[in-house]
């Protein structure tokens, strides 16, 4: 397998792709919930094999990419805009179809020797776009086996991972000439604070208003030679069945999530630096959508098509020394004890709440910008809807498809997604210090395996 810094990638062309249809100007505010999100960007790509189609050449691939990324901007108008700051300095849309830039690229490299497991050398600055203007950027990459990489990257404050998949499964259902299966709702009022408003003074723990910016600070635990890096592996389903096991007793089933992140939890706790006696801090990402519509069939309709965040970060921190020394059922059951409290239509609403009640200032998750004076801490966002199988275009079901997420912030980032091959295992994205990474592949190496070609059958 050949390094992922040993190939080289040419722009052939690059274009702004708008909506197919004019549309009106006009000003899309964000809801509190996007405002939680800072200025980062997030990339999304799929890798394809050669097209059986002797006659699909890549200038007829893009040209469906395009044809249909127009079509569908109509409907996802917002991706079209770009972001502009009001007269307080918050951020706004402005819904004026600048369009999307298209870049179109080759790499002189084989599917099959692309070194997934270490995406900051194959995919970073490469296969991924980087986005200079507007919300959204394409990349669209043959490779020299005719296979073809294409790759997103759009501004986390416009959409989280929830509205991405719907845009994903709507451009590959127009480029198959299908009907969109979910129309996106931008209904912001779905996401209106009360009157009044109704604050949980817990919600002080996990979110911190700014002023001003905070300055970048240097990762817990990380010396002059550690960093934060991205790998991906996979998870087999035989081991996340095991750790379910392991991480649920008395009766207390936990899911999969829970008991994998737990697990990753005492893992990274042995990186906790020399103080055993200091605090380690998980977060888990919530979608609010099903939350904030509880009992309400209509609200549920508008919330699972409604396009923009609708996520909370809870917070559970532990001391390093028990989750090295507790079994992984009692750390299993603090991630599900803090998760809980987060999981209710009534802690959206006083987030929504909170956030209102300190605008115009801006506010974070506390864990993304973990103090230095704290142990370790890692956020892990569950991708478990990510829609790789859906993402057809017209010349077969991608080969693999992933999040790629190096986030900006002090803590790590971990993303599970279900694997390609529809098998019940995970692929994980981890962005993580190296020496916590080191430590991870030592010690747990039956559990997160390199991800390899041989994996996803990229060999043919």
């Amino acid at each position: 397998m050949v390094a992922g810094g040993e190939f080289k990638v040419t722009v052939s062309k690059t274009e702004v792709v708008a909506a197919v249809l004019p549309l009106q100007e006009h000003w899309l505010p964000l809801s509190n919930l996007d405002l939680l999100l800072p200025p980062v960007d997030v990339s999304v790509f799929f890798c394809f094999h050669k097209p059986s189609l002797q006659s699909m050449t890549f200038a007829s691939m893009v040209a469906i990419l395009k044809k249909a990324l127009a079509q569908t901007l109509v409907s996802y108008y917002a991706l079209a805009g770009e972001v502009v700051l009001n007269p307080v300095g918050e951020p706004e849309l402005l819904c004026n179809n600048r369009g999307v830039d298209f870049v179109e690229a080759f790499a002189n490299v084989e599917l099959s020797e692309l070194n997934l497991y270490n995406p900051d050398e194959s995919i970073q600055g490469k296969l991924v776009p980087n986005k200079k203007n507007g919300v959204l950027s394409i990349q669209a990459t043959e490779l020299n086996c005719s296979g073809v990489v294409v790759a997103c990257t759009f501004d986390h404050r416009i959409a989280d991972a929830y509205s991405i998949n719907m845009f994903l499964v709507s451009w590959a259902e127009l480029a198959q000439s299908k009907p969109m299966s979910l129309l996106p709702s931008f209904r912001r009022s779905v996401l209106n604070p009360r009157r009044p408003g109704c604050i949980d003074p817990a919600l002080d723990d996990m979110y911190v208003p700014l002023s001003p910016s905070p300055s970048p600070k240097e990762p817990v635990g990380a010396t002059h030679d550690d960093h934060l890096i991205s790998r991906i592996y996979y998870v087999t389903k035989d081991q996340l069945n095991e750790l379910q096991s392991l991480a649920s007793a008395n009766g207390c089933r936990r899911t999969k999530l829970e008991s994998f992140s737990a697990f990753l939890w005492k893992m990274i706790a042995k990186c906790g630096a020399t103080n055993s006696e200091r605090t380690s801090k998980l977060g888990i990402v919530v979608d609010g959508r099903s939350r904030l519509s509880q009992g309400d069939s209509e609200k549920s309709r508008l919330m699972g098509a409604y396009f923009g965040n609708v996520l909370s970060i809870p917070i559970g921190g532990q001391k390093i020394i028990e989750l090295e020394e507790k079994p992984l059922s009692f750390v299993a059951n603090q991630v599900h004890a803090f998760l809980e409290n987060a999981v209710t239509q009534h802690h959206f609403l006083a987030l929504i709440d909170w956030v209102e009640a300190h605008r115009p200032q801006p506010a974070l998750a506390k864990i993304y910008i973990n103090g230095t004076d704290d142990g370790p801490a890692f956020v892990v966002s569950s991708g478990q809807r990510f829609p790789v199988s859906r993402v057809d275009f017209g010349w077969g079901k991608p080969a693999f498809g992933s999040y790629h997420f190096p986030w900006g912030g002090d803590a790590g980032y971990v993303m599970p997604m279900p694997s390609p091959l529809g098998n019940g295992d995970w692929v994980v994205y981890l962005h993580l210090l190296k020496k916590q990474l080191q430590v991870i592949e030592r010690e747990a190496s039956n559990v997160f395996r390199p991800l390899t070609a041989d994996y996803l059958n990229l060999m043919k």
